[in-house]
């Protein structure tokens, strides 16, 4: 039995914060693997038409889980950050997560903007120029996202290494995996967008989520003792 009431909590937030690491890429893989898959490279408007008439409650749903997906990013990174620090690291994950969440809302704004391939359908407008007329707001936010989201991953690449939380060569995959996860959002091509990303996702978070439900079980053993 636990004798320390706060020692209790902590490993009750421990496991919570595991779980939301793991949660966080699973979504984003189930998500993209949802979205009507657009080969080769993007934006290209005729695929999008395509994709989008052919099932318009798919695309739509796809597009509302990727925005949640992304959201659930975010509170990955922000548990990551938790565990980082307790590790030792004092500023690289803090300033990493500024440009995460920065990159991630403007990831959540591209889905919002495909919805409107939707309204034509409706309407009975062009579909293809409907999208036309979105790239030049769409390849922007898309960009500059990519690059913000880019940014705080390899910051957080860095602290993994620095913090020696795991075995060396467990974290240079999970730094190498951060890094790619960013990087992947900046090539425009379907495979890597949809595949790539997730795959660098499931690789760098998913190893973090076993390593804090680890020290949450090692915790609760010596708390029990």
């Amino acid at each position: 039995m636990y004798t320390d009431t706060g020692e209790t909590t902590h490993d009750a937030s421990a496991r919570e914060s595991a779980a939301i690491v793991a949660i966080g890429p699973l979504l984003l893989l189930g998500a993209l693997l949802w979205h009507p898959p657009l080969p080769g490279r993007l934006p290209d408007s005729n695929a999008v038409a395509d994709a989008a008439a052919a099932d318009t409650t798919r695309w739509g749903l796809s597009h509302l889980a990727l925005a949640i997906a992304s959201a659930m990013i975010v509170l990955a990174f922000v548990a990551v950050r938790g565990h980082l620090r307790d590790r030792g690291d004092r500023s690289l994950s803090a300033v990493g997560l500024g440009f995460v969440v920065m990159g991630s809302t403007l990831y959540a704004v591209l889905p919002g903007m495909e919805f409107s391939v939707l309204a034509a359908h409706n309407t009975g407008a062009d579909l293809a120029a409907t999208q036309d007329a979105l790239e030049s707001w769409f390849v922007p936010v898309l960009i500059g996202g990519s690059l913000l989201f880019a940014i705080g991953t390899t910051l957080f690449a860095v602290a993994v290494v620095r913090s020696a939380s795991l075995g060396r060569t467990e974290g240079l995959v999970i730094a190498g995996s951060l890094v790619l996860f960013g990087l992947s959002r900046l090539v425009p091509i379907g495979v890597v967008q949809f595949y790539v990303q997730p795959a660098a996702a499931l690789l760098a978070l998913l190893p973090i989520a076993a390593e804090v439900a680890a020290r949450a079980a090692r915790s609760a053993r010596v708390a029990a003792a």
